[in-house]
């Protein structure tokens, strides 16, 4: 257990490395952020001076250093554009962003797991064939789409709920199933796959010619060795929030980092969108080394040695 750990964690240093260094140089591509914090009046020594403050000045391989630099010691440096330091911005995001993430991933699971129960219990009967087609709808979807139908049908025409914004529990659950409903789809397809799978094998078919009822099987076999294809899923899941979660907040105008990411790109806010990119990798990789320990623990058939 302690060399898996070891590993994994040495791999997550090497991506977390890899994408600092890819958004840095990216980023400079993208035009000098000088100028967007002069007037229009400002002169060329206006200019040349507030670059040598920013130390935009330096060469671009001295700049790169002295970033890394910052990062070994947790200082995710300040914010020119909004004045203000980067850690003290990103803490009064991340609980908007949580929020929304928490309400998908409930609607996600709440909704889809059953329905892929449901599927495989019941496949090639008419309640499979509805349920399949209302999946396969929330897949094709476009997460702006959904967000702006939404709004159009439940906050505009029969104002039921609030159209954008935050502040309450009606706020958050349109957000919550536009960003829901692709992980949704998917867990619910995953689940009727891996559901499906199980009904096949050889002790199911043994446990029911013994007589045993299908709720027990489902409550003691059945769920257990289902579980390990959602909990692959669910690592590769967070990720697909974390990038949904630009969509969604821009579209109900919420809050959180994903609303923050948006207008750090459109600013060259180059402090902010470091910051926000290296966050959303490190969750995805403890997402995935999560995900690696909690096979183990479901299935002892699953090595810790070969997922690594």
């Amino acid at each position: 257990m302690l060399i898996f750990l070891l590993n994994r964690l040495f791999q997550a240093l090497i991506t977390a490395f890899g994408v600092l260094t890819l958004v840095f140089f990216i980023q400079r591509l993208t035009g000098d952020p000088t100028a967007l914090l002069l007037p229009e009046t400002a002169t060329q020594e206006d200019f040349e001076a507030m670059r040598k403050t920013l130390g935009f000045d330096r060469p671009l391989i001295e700049q790169y250093f002295a970033f890394l630099g910052d990062m070994l010691r947790f200082d995710l440096g300040k914010s020119f554009i909004q004045n203000a330091p980067v850690s003290e911005i990103l803490a009064s995001r991340i609980p908007q962003t949580l929020q929304l993430a928490a309400g998908a991933l409930f609607v996600a699971f709440a909704i889809g797991l059953p329905l892929g129960g449901v599927m495989a219990l019941m496949r090639g009967r008419w309640l499979s064939r509805w349920i399949m087609g209302f999946v396969l709808a929330c897949q094709s979807m476009p997460t702006f789409w959904s967000g702006i139908m939404m709004i159009m049908v439940f906050g505009v025409w029969l104002k039921w709920l609030p159209p954008s914004g935050t502040g309450s529990f009606a706020h958050l659950i349109m957000p919550s199933i536009a960003l829901g409903l692709l992980s949704l789809a998917t867990y619910a397809r995953i689940t009727r796959s891996a559901v499906v799978d199980e009904l096949g094998r050889d002790y199911i078919r043994s446990a029911r010619a013994r007589g045993v009822k299908m709720p027990r099987l489902v409550s003691k076999h059945l769920l257990r060795n289902s579980a390990i294809p959602v909990i692959s899923i669910t690592a590769l899941e967070i990720s697909q929030l974390l990038a949904g979660a630009v969509i969604v907040e821009t579209v109900f105008a919420w809050p959180g980092l994903g609303q923050l990411t948006v207008q750090s790109v459109a600013a060259r806010d180059f402090a902010v969108v470091q910051a926000v990119v290296l966050l959303g990798a490190l969750v995805t990789i403890f997402a995935n080394l999560l995900a690696d320990i909690l096979y183990s623990i479901i299935d002892p058939r699953v090595r810790l040695g070969s997922s690594s």
